[in-house]
């Protein structure tokens, strides 16, 4: 798998992936979630390629005090052949650089293939409540 920045013509591939895998969510409009991406830390979004096909996404973010993951994805069809091992490993490496000392993430408890795989790459549950606030209400593109 090519790991590359995403780049702006993978977008309509990048929403449907993310359909695909179930993330996204009514309120989350994806095409926002990723202008806003866009405009803060790009380098850290990327993307996986195999044979020309886009296949897996992350989106990395660095607030100085902590690193975030963000939808993390591998097309079903492409999955238990180590592309998400493969990106994490990529991303991780890029937090490092940017002297990231720790990394957050977040996956609903009903995910139990997803927590199962962060188990086997290292990460452990914290003792945390999540907490959230919306800001700015988004309306998905039609």
């Amino acid at each position: 798998m090519l790991v590359r920045p995403y780049e702006e013509s993978d977008q309509s591939r990048v929403i449907a992936l993310w359909r695909d895998c179930g993330l996204t969510r009514p309120w989350n409009d994806p095409s926002k979630d990723i202008a806003r991406k866009l405009n803060v830390q790009r380098e850290l979004f990327l993307v996986g390629v195999v044979e020309g096909r886009l296949v897996a996404t992350a989106m990395a973010g660095f607030d100085g005090h902590r690193g975030w993951i963000n939808y993390l994805a591998v097309a079903p069809d492409h999955r238990a052949q180590g592309h998400a091992s493969a990106l994490m490993s990529h991303i991780e490496a890029l937090l490092v650089e940017a002297g990231c000392p720790k990394i957050n993430l977040q996956v609903r408890s009903s995910n139990a293939e997803a927590i199962e795989f962060y188990r086997r790459i290292g990460y452990a549950q914290d003792d945390v409540v999540s907490y959230g606030k919306r800001l700015i209400p988004d309306t998905p593109a039609a």
